[in-house]
Protein backbone atom coordinates (compact mmCIF):
# COMPACT_ATOMS: atom_id res chain seq x y z
CA UNK A 1 0.00 0.00 0.00
CA UNK A 2 2.66 2.36 0.84
CA UNK A 3 4.56 1.65 -2.30
CA UNK A 4 1.33 2.12 -4.46
CA UNK A 5 0.72 5.90 -2.52
CA UNK A 6 4.68 6.61 -2.97
CA UNK A 7 4.00 5.93 -6.86
CA UNK A 8 1.00 7.57 -7.09
CA UNK A 9 2.73 10.75 -5.27
CA UNK A 10 4.96 10.78 -7.73
CA UNK A 11 2.68 10.58 -10.53
CA UNK A 12 0.79 13.45 -9.23
CA UNK A 13 3.83 16.07 -8.78
CA UNK A 14 5.00 14.93 -12.21
CA UNK A 15 1.99 15.80 -13.70
CA UNK A 16 2.21 18.98 -11.88
CA UNK A 17 5.31 19.89 -13.04
CA UNK A 18 4.48 19.26 -16.57
CA UNK A 19 1.63 20.95 -16.97
CA UNK A 20 2.90 24.37 -14.78
CA UNK A 21 4.73 26.17 -18.02
CA UNK A 22 4.76 29.33 -18.03
CA UNK A 23 4.49 31.71 -21.31
CA UNK A 24 5.51 36.02 -20.97
CA UNK A 25 4.33 38.88 -22.88
CA UNK A 26 6.26 42.34 -22.79
CA UNK A 27 3.83 45.56 -22.91
CA UNK A 28 5.85 48.86 -23.58
CA UNK A 29 5.06 52.44 -23.03
CA UNK A 30 6.81 55.09 -24.41
CA UNK A 31 6.03 58.54 -23.54
CA UNK A 32 7.90 61.19 -24.79
CA UNK A 33 10.18 64.29 -23.05
CA UNK A 34 10.41 66.57 -25.84
CA UNK A 35 9.14 70.39 -25.55
CA UNK A 36 6.15 71.58 -27.20
CA UNK A 37 4.39 68.19 -28.06
CA UNK A 38 6.13 67.40 -30.94
CA UNK A 39 7.12 63.53 -29.54
CA UNK A 40 5.11 60.82 -29.75
CA UNK A 41 3.59 58.44 -26.95
CA UNK A 42 2.32 55.08 -27.11
CA UNK A 43 1.49 51.49 -25.44
CA UNK A 44 2.81 49.38 -27.44
CA UNK A 45 1.72 45.09 -27.45
CA UNK A 46 3.21 42.91 -30.31
CA UNK A 47 0.42 40.33 -31.37
CA UNK A 48 2.89 38.42 -33.31
CA UNK A 49 5.65 35.74 -31.90
CA UNK A 50 9.50 35.20 -33.38
CA UNK A 51 11.51 32.90 -32.30
CA UNK A 52 15.10 34.81 -31.92
CA UNK A 53 16.83 31.85 -32.78
CA UNK A 54 16.08 32.17 -37.08
CA UNK A 55 18.27 35.70 -35.87
CA UNK A 56 20.88 34.61 -34.19
CA UNK A 57 24.67 33.75 -35.24
CA UNK A 58 27.35 32.52 -33.07
CA UNK A 59 30.40 34.48 -33.55
CA UNK A 60 33.65 33.18 -32.93
CA UNK A 61 37.30 34.19 -33.92
CA UNK A 62 37.98 31.92 -36.65
CA UNK A 63 34.25 32.87 -37.99
CA UNK A 64 33.19 36.28 -37.76
CA UNK A 65 30.21 36.37 -40.38
CA UNK A 66 27.98 38.92 -39.75
CA UNK A 67 24.02 38.15 -39.36
CA UNK A 68 22.22 37.25 -42.68
CA UNK A 69 18.77 38.24 -41.21
CA UNK A 70 17.09 40.73 -43.06
CA UNK A 71 15.85 43.62 -40.93
CA UNK A 72 11.81 43.37 -42.62
CA UNK A 73 12.03 39.89 -41.52
CA UNK A 74 12.67 40.76 -37.92
CA UNK A 75 9.85 43.39 -37.78
CA UNK A 76 6.61 42.29 -36.18
CA UNK A 77 3.79 43.89 -38.54
CA UNK A 78 1.29 42.52 -35.66
CA UNK A 79 1.29 44.80 -32.71
CA UNK A 80 -1.53 46.66 -31.32
CA UNK A 81 -0.66 50.62 -30.88
CA UNK A 82 -2.39 52.40 -27.62
CA UNK A 83 -2.20 56.58 -28.30
CA UNK A 84 -0.50 58.80 -25.07
CA UNK A 85 -0.14 62.39 -24.18
CA UNK A 86 3.44 63.69 -24.44
CA UNK A 87 4.68 64.91 -20.90
CA UNK A 88 5.57 68.52 -22.78
CA UNK A 89 3.37 71.08 -24.63
CA UNK A 90 3.92 74.46 -25.45
CA UNK A 91 3.10 75.23 -22.12
CA UNK A 92 5.73 73.10 -20.24
CA UNK A 93 5.35 69.68 -18.51
CA UNK A 94 1.30 68.90 -18.27
CA UNK A 95 0.51 66.83 -15.45
CA UNK A 96 -2.89 66.23 -16.44
CA UNK A 97 -1.09 64.43 -19.51
CA UNK A 98 0.51 62.11 -16.90
CA UNK A 99 -2.97 61.31 -15.49
CA UNK A 100 -4.13 60.79 -18.74
CA UNK A 101 -1.29 58.15 -19.85
CA UNK A 102 -1.60 56.64 -15.72
CA UNK A 103 -5.66 55.94 -16.41
CA UNK A 104 -4.27 54.08 -20.39
CA UNK A 105 -1.78 52.30 -18.63
CA UNK A 106 -3.76 51.41 -15.33
CA UNK A 107 -6.54 50.23 -18.26
CA UNK A 108 -3.91 47.82 -20.15
CA UNK A 109 -2.67 46.18 -17.10
CA UNK A 110 -6.17 45.50 -15.62
CA UNK A 111 -7.00 44.03 -19.05
CA UNK A 112 -3.86 42.13 -19.22
CA UNK A 113 -5.24 40.37 -15.59
CA UNK A 114 -8.70 39.72 -16.53
CA UNK A 115 -7.41 37.23 -19.14
CA UNK A 116 -5.53 35.46 -16.84
CA UNK A 117 -1.88 37.56 -17.21
CA UNK A 118 0.28 38.27 -14.03
CA UNK A 119 2.43 41.15 -13.59
CA UNK A 120 5.88 39.80 -12.57
CA UNK A 121 8.55 42.80 -13.37
CA UNK A 122 8.58 46.05 -14.32
CA UNK A 123 11.76 47.75 -16.10
CA UNK A 124 11.59 51.77 -16.86
CA UNK A 125 14.80 53.88 -18.35
CA UNK A 126 15.19 57.35 -19.78
CA UNK A 127 17.10 58.16 -22.69
CA UNK A 128 18.12 61.39 -23.67
CA UNK A 129 20.89 63.32 -25.46
CA UNK A 130 21.64 65.66 -22.53
CA UNK A 131 23.96 67.53 -23.92
CA UNK A 132 23.67 71.23 -24.79
CA UNK A 133 19.87 72.78 -24.63
CA UNK A 134 18.88 68.82 -24.89
CA UNK A 135 15.27 69.02 -25.53
CA UNK A 136 15.05 65.11 -26.81
CA UNK A 137 14.24 62.28 -25.03
CA UNK A 138 11.91 59.33 -24.29
CA UNK A 139 10.70 57.57 -20.70
CA UNK A 140 10.30 53.90 -21.49
CA UNK A 141 8.46 51.40 -19.31
CA UNK A 142 8.74 47.62 -20.13
CA UNK A 143 5.62 45.86 -18.17
CA UNK A 144 6.58 41.58 -18.23
CA UNK A 145 3.67 39.69 -17.74
CA UNK A 146 3.16 35.72 -17.01
CA UNK A 147 0.35 33.38 -17.32
CA UNK A 148 0.78 29.43 -17.06
CA UNK A 149 0.20 27.83 -21.01
CA UNK A 150 -3.07 27.24 -21.97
Amino acid sequence: MKKSLIVLAICLFAFIDASAQVEYKIVTSIESIVPNGLGRSRIISANDTKDYKEFTTTQTEEDNTRNKSKRDEIRVKGFDETKLLNFYNLGGIRFQNIAANDALITSKINTMIEEGWELAFVNSAVESESGKGDGKGIFITRYIFKRNKQ
